[in-house]
């Protein structure tokens, strides 16, 4: 077997693999490979039979069958193809998406460098101007999808420039590692010059700097590179030195007893008071999927080596601990129902003394017979059980869940489709808090009230993440159906950030409208569900060394 392990060849090793042997990336191998060349895993991360359909001679089409000319995985997601391997259409919208989409394009000294979060004019502008890290990403994957990397080449670069600043908020200065919230390029006339200002948390809402930031960066270049097939970006010192000073400070060593990472409120997607403070979701599932990521990416050199070593160990842990503590299902939520407490040793089952009386009413109603999830958070005497839209698709995308948890998920969804997708697609957390609870978990936030903005709210932007989950687990026609709503308003309403109500029935209240997110999430879903190939860039494959031994109930069964 050849010693070097290319970065495709890497996803399919045991973690505990990487260790033994040193590894080389290959890159000009790499770059010599085409997409028609790739294996099954490095394009079809996540296939099912039953992802496709049968044809007019009843036989079914295999993964096979596509490799062998189907269709073409590096064309562009094409308007002049009359009718894809799915029987898919090309919807009127798709253009004007495209076309929103390059108006919001932003240029620093004539190169793009990312996509602006809303093209509204209607309304105060406040940092809507600016580009956000996190709301790139579904920009960035359209492009690459469309075979323009330039301009997630230009983001990646220009992104890596700004985290070398000196980061103060006040007189505190932010640790080397941390990656900005957003940017924005100010235009001198007199001068005739451009510069970038970055806002890593000294003006956001709250004061609190993006820990998601820099996770996404990561999994936006091993996107880069897995969608071009160049890993000569990946492989730059300054690459190279911005994956360890991310690494650097989610991998310090602390008083942390648990392998998740202690977050703030308003750290992520959800950027204001809701009450995800200490270990949540979102921020687990973009941390371990980051793990995976880097561990592709990093070199093992002198530097390189010790990170991948810390890594693997991490990864292990926090495997272990998401699968076992913050899964719940049907059983899983009877156990906890039937807890003792005050329990003292290391046999323990109750471990985080969870008071069964702490359980609200609606999560009894809410869980299926047949389905599961990851909670919102777990920590010492606390379980948030609120479910969260971008950390169960992550952890679906990531394989932090297990095959049969992806599938649990993908059940819920299903069963509670309703309260989940209802008018549009995807709740952002369900379900809403009010009255009382509201008062103290938001300060009273009148932008987060209930069934609006992150409190409930409906988000479009989630519509691709939504689709990569049900491609990688065989179920296509969920998406298809959720893209279907959503064709039935987005254009109509132009774009808004987020809708309002149980069922997403009304345009969120302080939403923007053009907002860029919305425009390119909605073009990712519709690109992968045409070339389900695309998923080999934003999903990783599980791998059976991180399953853990039972060694407690488990909430799910093989």
């Amino acid at each position: 077997m050849d010693n070097l392990c290319m970065v495709a060849e890497i996803e399919e090793c045991d973690f505990s693999k990487v260790l033994e042997r040193p590894r080389t990336l290959n890159m000009d191998r790499e770059r010599q490979k085409s997409f028609d060349e790739r294996s099954l895993s490095e394009l079809s991360i996540g296939f099912s039979p039953r992802l496709f359909p049968r044809v007019a001679d009843n036989t079914v089409r295999t993964v096979s069958d596509i490799l062998d000319g189907a269709f073409s995985p590096g064309r562009r997601s094409g308007f002049n193809t009359p009718r894809s391997l799915f029987g898919f259409e090309p919807h009127p919208m798709v253009g004007e998406a495209w076309d929103a989409l390059r108006r919001s394009l932003v240029y620093f000294r004539g190169k793009p460098v990312g996509t602006i979060a809303a093209l509204d004019n209607s309304e105060e502008e406040l940092n809507y101007d600016q580009v956000f890290v996190r709301d790139f990403v579904p920009s960035a994957l359209a492009f690459l999808m469309n075979g323009e990397p330039e301009i997630v080449k230009n983001f990646i670069l220009k992104t890596l420039r700004l985290q070398s600043w000196e980061k103060k908020i006040d007189r505190f200065q932010l640790g080397e590692g941390v990656m900005p919230a957003s940017f924005k390029v100010l235009h001198d006339p007199v001068r005739n010059s451009e510069t970038l200002i970055a806002d890593f948390g000294e003006s956001a809402i709250g004061r609190v700097a993006p820990v998601d930031s820099g996770f996404w960066w990561i999994i936006l270049l091993r996107a880069y590179t897995k969608s071009t097939g160049d890993s000569s970006l990946a492989e730059m010192p300054e690459c190279q030195k911005g994956m360890r000073l991310i690494l650097s400070l989610c991998l310090s060593e602390g008083f942390d007893t648990f392998p998740t990472l202690l977050c703030a409120d308003g750290c992520c997607m959800i950027d204001r008071r809701m009450g995800v403070y200490g270990y949540p979701i979102e921020i687990q599932a973009l941390f371990f999927m980051a793990l995976r990521c880097a561990l592709v990416l990093l070199k093992q050199d002198a530097e390189g080596k010790e990170f991948v070593e810390r890594i693997v160990k991490r990864l292990h842990a926090l495997s272990y601990h998401m699968r076992s503590y913050f899964w719940l299902d049907l059983k899983q939520l009877n156990d906890i129902y039937r807890y003792k407490t005050e329990e003292y040793s290391h046999t323990a089952v109750n471990k985080f003394n969870v008071i069964p009386d702490s359980l609200p009413e609606w999560v009894f109603d809410f869980m299926p017979l047949k389905g599961g999830y990851f909670i919102g958070n777990v920590s010492p005497a606390k379980m948030d059980f609120r479910w969260f839209g971008l950390g169960n698709c992550i952890a679906i995308l990531s394989s932090l869940a297990t095959e049969e948890q992806s599938n649990a998920i993908m059940d819920l969804i299903e069963s509670r489709w309703e309260e989940l997708v209802g008018e549009m697609p995807l709740k952002v957390c369900y379900p809403a808090i009010e009255s009382h609870e509201w008062r103290i978990v938001t300060g009273c936030d009148p932008k987060n009230t209930r069934w609006s903005y992150h409190n409930g709210g409906s988000w479009p932007v989630l519509l691709w993440l939504l689709t990569a989950a049900c491609i990688k687990t065989g179920r296509p026609q969920i998406a298809r159906r959720a893209i279907e709503i959503a064709e039935t308003r987005l254009l109509k309403d132009n774009w808004p950030e987020y809708y309002d109500g149980k069922v997403g029935r009304f345009i969120g209240k302080q939403a923007r409208k053009f907002q860029t997110w919305s425009i390119a999430g909605y073009l990712v879903a519709k690109m992968m569900l045409e070339d389900p190939s695309h998923l080999g860039m934003i999903s990783l494959e599980e791998d059976k060394q991180l399953k853990p031994p039972l060694r407690r109930s488990s909430s799910w069964t093989f």
